[in-house]
């Protein structure tokens, strides 16, 4: 593929809304730190949602948080490289390609947030914990959500955008 095919300034809007969630996740995590204990709880809506602030070192679920360190450097490594990836890819679409756009760039944006922690702290800082009854979720992040919403969204827009793409061509 020629450079030519790159085009920054295409993704360059859809790079400051990954900016945006990262500005939104590092305030998020600020205030949790500032206002909670390490596990200390606080009810926000009784029943559902709670202010938990946690310390994950591992990824999604805590996967690998229990391994001797390492794994703040591979998952370093894997934010930086996925983002990056993910940038390139943002960078080749069509102008007016929302629906890949809008779900990489959320994409992006929790993966340096998250990315931000990593390097500051050694661990990801997790402060929203939502649950029913004595079940509770794994405590996350805005940075967490935003791969989430945008993992989803881009899994959807593909069957979607598929559709719609054949009835124009």
């Amino acid at each position: 593929m020629s450079p030519s095919m790159i085009k920054p300034r295409n993704a360059l809007p859809w790079l400051l809304l990954s900016a945006a969630v990262v500005a939104l996740d590092q305030f998020g995590k600020h205030v949790a730190l500032g206002a909670l204990q390490p596990y200390e709880s606080r009810e926000v809506i009784p029943g559902l949602l709670n202010w938990t602030l946690a310390f994950n070192p591992g990824a999604a679920f805590s996967f690998l948080a229990g391994a001797d360190g390492w794994q703040r450097w591979f998952f370093t490594a894997l934010a930086i490289g996925v983002s990056a990836g993910l940038a390139v890819w943002l960078s080749r679409l069509q102008r007016g390609d929302w629906r890949n756009a809008a779900p990489l760039a959320l994409i992006i944006g929790g993966a340096l947030g998250n990315l931000v922690d990593r390097l500051r702290f050694g661990h990801v800082v997790d402060f929203i914990d939502v649950y029913w009854g004595s079940a509770h979720w794994p405590a996350f992040n805005v940075a967490d959500s935003a791969i989430c919403v945008g993992a989803v969204a881009l899994a959807l827009f593909s069957f979607v955008g598929g559709k719609e793409q054949g009835k124009r061509g």
